[in-house]
């Protein structure tokens, strides 16, 4: 079973404990309370929450969390990831999600509508790439929605998330996550209402980007080859990560996603 890291593991400053979360955190808007308020109790009572190397989260500065899609209640677990590790995750959302006053107040908590498979995603990239350079964390699921994969390994992303890794200087970790699926199952389209189902997180290594974030300052356009290079390397990563959660090895090849004739600069989105 993955370990659980607990409050006081020792990451963020060379030879000092980590800063207490809500010292981390910063100031919590009226809109994210009410959101916590929400999400808390949900998420305690679906999962049993386990974190491996969630002190890999870096409690300041730009991070993009690169996650893999299992469940349409993936965010309620991944939020908790986030939160329990001193951070206030902002998603990027598919614009559905925003309709009515549910949509007010996830605006106001600073979360980011995708208008996804159109060219109004490229200003979700540019609300996402603000963000980062705000120091905040941005998660995102660079499938774009769940997988259809039949045995729920990652399918072929879109490269959104790329393109955030490439223009900002966030650091980029990958996040395998597995159990929300056997809550709501996308595929048979059954919710399961079980309590404390187990739900698990590896937060892998930083991914080194330098040299490739050095060739795009250099004038390297931010063109196909290049977004795809990078998003299999970020995706390969969530997949192998994912395979030790599960304990079993992971297919070579990614399965093919929906609408992948559409253009790849689309950001993933939760759905």
């Amino acid at each position: 079973m993955p370990q659980m890291f607990s409050r006081g593991s020792r990451a963020g400053r060379p030879g000092g404990r980590r800063p207490g979360r809500w010292a981390t955190r910063g100031p919590i808007s009226s809109a994210l309370w009410l959101c916590i308020l929400v999400i808390y109790p949900v998420s305690a009572l679906l999962f049993r929450l386990r974190y491996r190397h969630g002190e890999r989260i870096p409690v300041r500065g730009p991070v993009l969390l690169v996650v893999n899609h299992v469940s349409v209640l993936d965010p309620l677990a991944c939020a908790r990831l986030v939160f329990d590790h001193g951070r206030i995750p902002h998603f990027l959302a598919k614009e559905a999600v925003f309709r009515g006053p549910a949509g007010t107040i996830l605006r106001s908590a600073g979360q980011i509508p995708v208008a996804r498979y159109s060219s109004a995603a490229r200003g979700s990239l540019d609300a996402a790439e603000e963000d980062l350079r705000a120091g905040g964390l941005v998660v995102i699921y660079p499938e774009g929605s769940v997988t259809r994969d039949p045995g729920w390994w990652p399918m072929r992303a879109r490269t959104g998330a790329a393109h955030l890794a490439l223009t900002t200087d966030a650091v980029v970790l990958p996040v395998a996550q597995w159990g929300p699926q056997r809550v709501h199952d996308y595929h048979a389209e059954k919710l399961h209402l079980r309590v404390r189902t187990p739900t698990d997180h590896l937060v892998g290594e930083p991914i080194d980007l330098s040299a490739r974030r050095a060739e795009v300052r250099a004038g390297r356009p931010l063109d196909g080859e290049l977004l795809r290079e990078v998003t299999d390397l970020m995706m390969s990563r969530v997949r192998d990560q994912l395979a030790e959660l599960r304990g079993e090895p992971a297919p070579a090849t990614f399965h093919p996603g929906p609408g992948q004739d559409r253009p790849h600069g689309v950001p993933g989105s939760a759905a």
